[in-house]
């Protein structure tokens, strides 16, 4: 069995303070994806460096302080680990990570947000232009070696209209703007790649949200996004035997999504 947990922290020291490490401990989690650092490596306590003094931990940090930057952490330490896509501008803000164990990768991913400006909306469809042919690539290199990967990410799109409370009011906001929707249904119909937790609940609407805004009583009355979620190569996607999003406790304006791999 393979426990993979991804969580966007919105800020390690933050999510820290509110308890999710010592949520963590309890979990049983062998690879555990972050995003949303917003820290650099002088940040980090051992605590968050090796949580439940078991797990590695390897990071990207993005190049501004207080900003972006994935980490991942795992009890068995990978045979390698590469940061960044070969792209200067979004290297700079510290956005994947990937680990190779024998056979299979884990990559952490964060997506960039457009919806500050319509300048980062511009970045952000920049950076799905880039990473298409990376998308295209590892699942060469899969279909090619074997190796399976899964990439546990914030993607910042919420994919299709069961992904979000509001659909029909936010068809022009970002996150799901018709050129995000249509992006993920080509990562997915073109490419192959296979959202992990629609293969045990394909149809599961508010159980599966994983961001609420702070905005309003959006967390209360659970009006959500799925915007977080695991896509993996068909090979590793079929062997997911379990899948939940934690909510009990709240560390980040994100919830932990844990899905359970039959692997090898």
């Amino acid at each position: 069995m393979l426990r993979i947990i991804t969580l966007n922290l919105n800020g390690i020291r933050s999510a820290t303070k509110k308890g999710w490490l010592d949520w963590l401990a309890t979990q049983d989690a062998d690879i555990v994806c972050v995003q949303e650092l917003k820290a650099q490596a002088g940040d980090l306590t051992e605590a968050t460096r090796c949580p439940c003094g078991a797990m590695t931990g390897c990071f990207h940090y993005a190049e501004k302080k207080g900003y972006s930057g994935v980490g991942l952490y795992a009890r068995r330490a990978p045979e390698r680990v590469i940061e960044g896509i070969n792209n200067p501008e979004f290297d700079a803000e510290g956005r994947y990570l990937r680990a190779d164990w024998p056979g299979f990768s884990v990559i952490s991913l964060y997506v960039p947000s457009g919806s500050s400006s319509p300048e980062r909306q511009a970045a952000k469809f920049r950076f799905m232009e880039a990473f298409y042919p990376c998308l295209a690539a590892l699942m060469e290199e899969s279909r090619a070696t074997g190796r399976e990967f899964i990439i546990c990410a914030d993607w910042n799109i919420a994919s299709t209209q069961q992904d979000l409370k509001n659909w029909k009011s936010n068809q022009k906001n970002s996150g799901f703007l018709p050129e995000e929707r249509d992006w993920i249904a080509r990562v997915k119909a073109e490419l192959g790649w296979v959202d992990a937790y629609r293969t045990r609940y394909p149809t599961e609407e508010a159980a599966a949200y994983t961001w609420w805004s702070n905005r309003g009583q959006a967390w209360a009355k659970n009006v959500g996004w799925r915007i977080d979620y695991q896509l993996a190569t068909p090979g590793m996607a079929a062997t997911v035997c379990e899948a939940q999003v934690f909510k009990d406790v709240r560390f980040s304006d994100h919830a932990p999504l844990t899905i359970d791999y039959a692997w090898p």
